[in-house]
């Protein structure tokens, strides 16, 4: 596996180039924030199970910014294994941005994604690769028999996924989990910002992936304090709305916004012509007899052109989107070791 290549200037170098036959064949990412605690012991099994497996991999590990010896530890494990790629981002962006920097930097032809937290089991892992292997797009996991609190977590959740497989048609049980697996084209297609990976299968889905779920192992956190709450679960109801207009509206925000536009500019000058007609065959004073009618009709005709130009700027921020995308995350350095054959650290800041 070759490391990061360079001029050797000033001891700081920019990633080589991977060769076709260099592409290892399977990527994981692992975000970590503040896990000290489970980084070596998550390592080590990783490195069993895929030395198991007996394909090419890599490990690509993100620090999100943690406030512990989360990135010292990763960078010691990146200095005694070259298939160890470690992105350090300068501040905690999130889990979906740590993601994300994790797939952009992930060189595999499939790419797998989990917890760094050690609630997910490593061993499960030749299950994801054989869905895969069979010619699916994405693998989710399904925490089947969940063994978290049942008021604040399995009842909200069993909530929000039954939703969320009602709005996005994909017929999935467990859309929460970021134990999945993901070809490297589809998972590449997918814009990832805010907090979108628990949706990443729906998303995918408008992309016509192919999708499959497998049972996997819910266990406990064997360290570490968890990074869950009860204010991230009612976060993700306000995420079904987002996720129900991306899926219809993604690229065409003015035929959501512009039939309620049009709709209320319809109804205002349909109470506007009625006034009118009332004033030229009867002379009756409109906004003595009908001065609350009058006014409904103007807020109607105003808030209908409102709503149409929301739609129109949606779709101007849909094309800057396409022209201008841009990473959710800064990184602070990526690091890598060399081949084999020149056994240093080596660092891009």
């Amino acid at each position: 596996m070759p490391g990061l290549a360079g001029d050797g200037s000033d001891g700081f170098l920019l990633p080589e180039v991977y060769n076709d036959m260099d592409m290892p064949k399977y990527s994981i990412v692992v975000p970590f924030h503040n896990e000290e605690d489970n980084i070596t012991a998550l390592y080590d099994r990783l490195k069993a199970v895929m030395e198991q497996v007996g394909d090419s991999f890599e490990l690509v590990f993100v620090d999100d910014g943690s406030s512990d010896r989360t990135y010292k530890l990763l960078e010691e494990i990146a200095a005694v294994d070259s298939r160890v790629l470690v992105v350090k981002l300068r501040r905690n962006f999130g889990q979906t941005s740590a993601l994300a920097a994790g797939f952009d930097h992930a060189q595999g032809e499939f790419i797998l994604a989990m917890d760094g937290d050690l609630q997910h089991d490593p061993y499960e892992i030749p299950k994801f690769l054989g869905k895969l292997a069979e010619g699916y797009d994405v693998v989710s996991g399904w925490r089947k028999e969940r063994i978290d609190n049942f008021i604040m977590r399995r009842i909200p959740s069993r909530c929000a996924n039954w939703l969320m497989a009602k709005l996005s048609g994909v017929d999935i049980h467990d859309f929460g989990t970021t134990f999945k697996a993901y070809r490297r084209e589809v998972i590449h297609n997918v814009p990832l910002y805010g907090e979108m990976h628990r949706f990443i299968p729906a998303l995918a889905s408008w992309y016509g992936a192919s999708i499959c779920e497998i049972p996997i192992r819910n266990v406990h956190r064997e360290k570490g304090k968890s990074h869950y709450g009860i204010g991230r679960t009612f976060r993700v109801f306000f995420d079904l709305l987002t996720i129900r207009f991306l899926l219809k509206y993604m690229t065409r925000p003015l035929h959501f916004f512009g039939g309620f536009g049009a709709l209320s500019m319809l109804a205002g000058g349909a109470v506007a012509f009625f006034l009118l007609l009332l004033k030229l065959f009867t002379n009756q004073h409109v906004m003595d007899q009908h001065g609350p009618l009058f006014v409904i009709s103007g807020v109607l005709i105003l808030a209908g052109i409102q709503v149409l130009a929301i739609g129109l700027l949606g779709e101007l921020q849909v094309r800057h989107y396409h022209t201008n995308h841009r990473a959710p995350y800064t990184i602070d350095r990526v690091v890598r070791l060399r081949a084999p054959e020149e056994p240093s650290l080596l660092r891009e800041d």
